[in-house]
């Protein structure tokens, strides 16, 4: 369970965005996904590639498995918008990166990031130093899993649009959750 009061990204989320760099540094082309975005939000210290969670033969299948998977999420998203699919919902997005690398697609969309508020502050404030900013279709939405702060609710004051499809997903959020916030998570909403 996190802290209320964390206002970083959480040791995960770094490491899944060192990992998207790492796959570009030491991974032969063709790359999966190109991902610089996350190592400038990150901002590591000099060192950070010396990191036994960084060891690139130790961590392949792991960074493998985190790269395909959102490789797939995004074309996803980025298909099912040119069919009329106008939301993306990334529930503990962490340091996603979609809505930088990906504007064209992304701008079809309203893409919804679902994160803890914490981290999700430092995100906004790292953005906006870069000069990324927060284009008007990105949505960052402060939700605690666990705190009983229903994601739903939340999720259509940021306006998000029940009746319209919408693609959502969940990449290694479960993990970290407890099981009664997996349940409430995944219980199907009621219609507003």
């Amino acid at each position: 369970m996190r802290d209320k009061e964390t206002v970083a990204p959480d040791g995960t989320a770094v490491r899944v965005a060192l990992w998207r760099a790492l796959h570009l540094e030491v991974d032969a082309p063709p790359h999966v996904l190109e991902d610089k975005i996350g190592l400038r939000l990150v901002s590591p210290d000099e060192g950070w590639r010396q990191r036994p969670d960084m060891n690139p033969q130790f961590t392949g299948p792991f960074r493998a498995s985190i790269i395909a998977r959102a490789r797939f999420i995004e074309d996803l998203a980025a298909e099912r918008a040119g069919y009329g699919v106008g939301q993306y919902v990334i529930l503990g997005a962490g340091l996603d990166t979609f809505a930088q690398r990906r504007p064209k697609a992304a701008s079809r969309l309203k893409v919804f990031e679902v994160d803890p508020p914490g981290p999700q502050l430092w995100k906004r404030q790292r953005l906006i130093e870069l000069g990324y900013g927060i284009p008007e279709w990105l949505r960052l939405v402060p939700v605690d899993f666990e705190g009983g702060n229903a994601w739903w609710e939340r999720l259509v004051e940021a306006g998000f649009d029940a009746g319209q499809p919408a693609v959502v997903a969940s990449m290694g959020v479960s993990m970290y959750l407890t099981k009664d916030a997996i349940a409430a998570t995944l219980r199907a909403p009621r219609s507003p």
